[in-house]
């Protein structure tokens, strides 16, 4: 088997870290690791595999002088944009899991489950685009009952962890627990979220834009239209919880036709990815406890509207840092591999 020249920038960061896990655990055929961060990480040691590496940083040639075929990129979208192109030009196929690239027309957003086909165009650029990480739970369940029964709306209320901030955000709900039971909260300044977290919701992520959503709720809305190729309807309201990591999801989804929820159940069953958690008499039901640290979309609450036949209600939850970034991104990388032979 072919193994491959691999970069990943961003490596000592939460993604970063979790992309090196995720290959292991598939086994990705890497011929020499690259991990890049910044002058202030360099020097660092990050373990794959067994084996230790140090932090090299990331510059303008550093892709060219290691003779990189995949680069994954998940530093922040400044400096996505611009290094990738110099990865990309270099002749590496660069994975992004910024939002920096995702809405340009030329550039793929990938979601392997749902629209493996346009990882072809990564030769438009030399970029493929990792979506938004509550996109990609979200269009990981829609896209099968799309299939099936023709989707025309969409309404999703997100329960997004603190991971979803990075290691800054989960770090500062955990000082903040701590310093609850210190009796000195009051006395916790919240630097990464706009609100204390601990003990509240947040209806608040990203900027707020002139059509009072948020950047995050229209990054769902756009992306899951891109991504699934039509321009269905969909509104969402994203919130941030007391959790330190997996986002959950309520969602609301408007068919064509009427919808059998058994049907629908079974759909998704069936469907890659995806995980039915839905025995709610016995408590059974997806949660951020039990999918946190796995590669699965767990799907539960499946249930028809009490009004109208067409719609259907459910509840999901996926790993933010895993499903959400890292192993959608080593998913991406795997398809391209496909590609090539």
């Amino acid at each position: 088997m072919r193994k491959f020249n691999v970069a990943v920038v961003g490596a000592t960061g939460a993604v970063g870290e979790e992309i090196f896990r995720v290959m292991e655990e598939v086994n990705f055929p890497v011929n020499e690791l690259l991990p890049l961060a910044s002058a202030r990480s360099a020097g660092s040691e990050v373990e794959f595999n067994g084996k230790m590496y140090k932090v090299v940083e990331l510059t303008e040639s550093v892709f060219d002088e290691h003779e990189i075929d995949i680069a994954f990129f998940s530093a922040g979208g400044s400096i996505s944009a611009k290094f990738a192109p110099f990865a990309a030009q270099s002749g590496a196929v660069v994975i992004d899991n910024t939002s920096h690239f995702r809405m340009e027309a030329d550039i793929p957003l990938v979601v392997p489950e749902c629209n493996p086909q346009d990882i072809a165009q990564w030769t438009n650029r030399g970029i493929i685009a990792n979506p938004n990480c509550s996109t990609i739970q979200m269009v990981q369940v829609l896209k099968p009952l799309d299939d099936a029964f023709g989707i025309n709306r969409v309404d999703v209320a997100t329960y997004q962890a603190a991971s979803g901030a990075g290691k800054e955000g989960m770090e500062e709900l955990v000082l903040q627990l701590q310093k609850f039971f210190e009796f000195k909260l009051d006395e916790c300044e919240p630097k990464v979220f706009a609100h204390q977290l601990a003990f509240n919701l947040i209806p608040h992520i990203d900027v707020f834009l002139d059509n009072d959503y948020t950047k995050e709720e229209m990054k769902m809305v756009n992306e899951t239209q891109k991504i699934l190729h039509k321009k269905m309807e969909v509104s969402a309201t994203c919130v941030r919880v007391p959790v330190l990591r997996s986002h959950s999801e309520a969602i609301t989804i408007h068919f064509d036709r009427d919808i059998d929820a058994a049907r629908a159940r079974e759909i998704l069953k069936n469907a890659p990815s995806i995980v039915i958690e839905d025995e709610p008499k016995e408590k059974i039901y997806p949660m951020p406890l039990t999918a946190s640290n796995t590669n699965d979309t767990y799907v539960g609450r499946i249930r028809k509207d009490n009004y109208r036949n067409n719609v259907l209600h459910l509840w999901c939850v996926a790993d933010q840092i895993r499903v959400g970034a890292a192993t959608n991104a080593v998913r991406i990388a795997q398809k391209w591999i496909e590609l090539q032979d």
